[in-house]
């Protein structure tokens, strides 16, 4: 089991976050492939908040990637102790992300988040602040765009177009199935965009979104609901 801990100055107002992001965006590494898709592990993260207890709930799925199979999984309650900052979500999230991955005995290999890396606009978003903090292999796949823009793939499943902000490439609109909405992919940290891409259509073999990150939203669900008595 390996501890992840935030660091105890952990920054509780924006212009502290600021400079925090700043610093920690230059140590993201962004020159290493990362890790073949169907070896080793593949782990799945996601938060679900209450906005009216303040109580944020994560939560960590070990898959094993060559079944997709569930390894272990863990999850993780706590208090939402820094204010809602568009850019800034993961100071809200990291710290019980930290915890619930601490709470795993086994290796975590790459992370997904569902979220953005680079894909982001200080292009430092959650994939990116937890690859640096952990030093594990992250990427982000997301639901929506955000800001950026995109020229819809071609309708067929592996499609790919640059998903940009003017011309600056910042991840790519991968269709992971045919005819059906795009998810975004974007680097996080120690992976390159097409290792990204490609672990990204190994975890969908059935469904739009990977499997890893499906199954986390389903159980960080579902630690809130316990943890509010819903």
């Amino acid at each position: 089991m390996t501890s992840y801990a935030p660091p105890s100055d952990w920054p509780a107002d924006e212009r502290t976050a600021r400079a925090v992001q700043d610093e920690l965006r230059a140590r993201v590494v962004l020159d290493e492939p990362g890790p073949a898709p169907g070896q080793g592990h593949v782990t799945g993260v996601d938060v679900a908040y209450d906005d009216e207890r303040d109580v944020v709930a994560a939560a960590v799925v070990v898959l094993d990637a060559a079944t997709l199979d569930v390894v272990e999984e863990a999850t993780a309650v706590g208090t939402v102790a820094f204010p809602y900052v568009p850019g800034l979500l993961a100071f809200r999230e990291i710290p019980t992300v930290l915890a619930a991955l601490s709470e795993l005995t086994a290796d975590p290999g790459l992370v997904v988040c569902d979220g953005y890396g680079i894909a982001h606009p200080r292009r430092f978003g959650l994939a990116s602040h937890l690859g640096v903090l952990t030093g594990l292999p992250t990427l982000g796949v997301a639901k929506n765009p955000f800001t950026f823009s995109y020229e819809p793939p071609a309708a067929a499943r592996g499609s790919a177009s640059p998903l940009l902000e003017g011309v600056e490439e910042v991840g790519k609109a991968l269709r992971t199935r045919e005819d059906v909405k795009p998810v975004f992919v974007s680097v996080g940290h120690r992976v390159s965009l097409a290792t990204a891409c490609a672990q990204t259509l190994a975890l969908t073999p059935r469904y739009r979104l990977p499997e890893s990150t499906r199954r986390a939203d389903a159980l960080c669900r579902s630690a809130l609901r316990r943890a509010v008595g819903a």
